[in-house]
């Protein structure tokens, strides 16, 4: 049975039909659709300009109107309304210095994934796939629209959003997709930190946390965004302590017993041993003295360059500056333990 969100949806599509537009559901929402998981939210595509969705809305707001965007609000709920376009001239490797209003066809080409660029028509009840998003989907891959090289280049972000599809769903990333990623990575920086720490954020407190990090050590993006995260790789730790290897599959394995965590947890458990690396010692055994006191300043540092709010920044610093009392909890008196 569809829900108050889709029969807004809905709604909005019909009155852009009756108006004599072409519209449609588009992007993600239709992947949902297709893999069959409940949308949390849909975006429409229309031949409608943005003046005439203003006009036909009694409830918008601009967010990108130049770019065709407008926001409607229906029944307390709102949606993405965009006008199709093509895209082109990315001269800051992020953004379209210009658009173009064009048909649903081109719209579609000029989007991330295959798995992003379906339309779906509610009225006909039926999928739109003009490239090969739904057997992407049925064999679980990411795959850009058209040749991956250019797709990055356009919007670095994408490198990391492909990232994010194949951890968050658990596909895997199509060969010349990943090499191009491989082959860009290092233009990651190029988008803003801002932004980067939002992707971050998705990753970490999404499905299969482990899997993102994974992936962006493969790929090598890791080392450009979280090079103190990347040191931890074949970092040994004692036997006796740490059987499971050195401190970057301990960190994997510990986001790995994440369930849905917040981003203050997500990122704690990511950062817990990065002081790790730069307090490596070898003497009677291997140690880690004042890791944790190293490592929270490095969380510090790192949550500041990816523009945390200063309440998660403190969140987190604590977190990993206090994560050795853990191994004391057995000891303590009840109400310390509470405290």
């Amino acid at each position: 049975m569809m829900d108050a969100l889709g029969r807004n949806a809905r709604d909005i599509v019909l009155k852009l039909r009756r108006a004599g537009h072409e519209a449609f559901y588009a992007g993600g929402c239709v992947r949902d659709m297709v893999m069959g998981h409940k949308p949390v939210d849909y975006d429409i595509a229309t031949s409608a300009m943005p003046d005439d969705v203003i006009k036909m809305f009694p409830r918008t707001v601009e967010i990108g109107a130049k770019f065709g965007v407008i926001l409607v609000i229906l029944n307390g709920k709102s949606y993405e309304v965009a006008t199709f376009r093509s895209e082109n001239s990315y001269t800051d490797g992020r953004r379209p210095a210009h658009v173009e209003f064009t048909t649903h066809q081109e719209d579609v080409l000029r989007r991330d994934f295959t798995i992003n660029g379906l339309l779906y028509d509610p009225v006909e009840e039926k999928i739109i796939d003009l490239v090969e998003g739904v057997p992407d989907i049925d064999h679980e891959i990411v795959r850009t629209i058209g040749r991956p090289e250019q797709r990055f280049q356009e919007d670095k972000l994408r490198m990391m959003r492909a990232l994010r599809f194949a951890a968050r769903f658990d596909f895997k990333i199509e060969p010349n997709t990943f090499s191009a990623l491989k082959k860009l990575s290092s233009k990651i920086t190029e988008v803003s930190w801002e932004r980067i720490g939002e992707e971050l954020t998705k990753m970490f407190t999404g499905p299969n946390p482990e899997t993102a990090l994974d992936l962006l050590h493969q790929s090598g993006i890791m080392k450009h965004v979280l090079p103190e995260v990347e040191q931890m790789v074949g970092v040994e730790q004692p036997q006796k302590f740490h059987p499971e290897g050195d401190v970057f599959v301990h960190t994997r394995l510990a986001l790995k017993l994440l369930e849905s965590p917040d981003d203050v947890t997500a990122f704690a458990v990511l950062f817990h041993d990065i002081g790790k690396p730069p307090t490596f010692t070898k003497t009677d055994r291997i140690r880690f003295n004042s890791h944790d006191v190293i490592g929270a300043k490095m969380a510090d540092r790192i949550c500041r360059r990816l523009k945390f709010s200063n309440e998660k920044r403190k969140k987190i610093v604590a977190c990993v500056a206090g994560h050795m009392r853990v191994m004391h909890a057995k000891e303590m008196r009840q109400s310390t333990l509470k405290k």
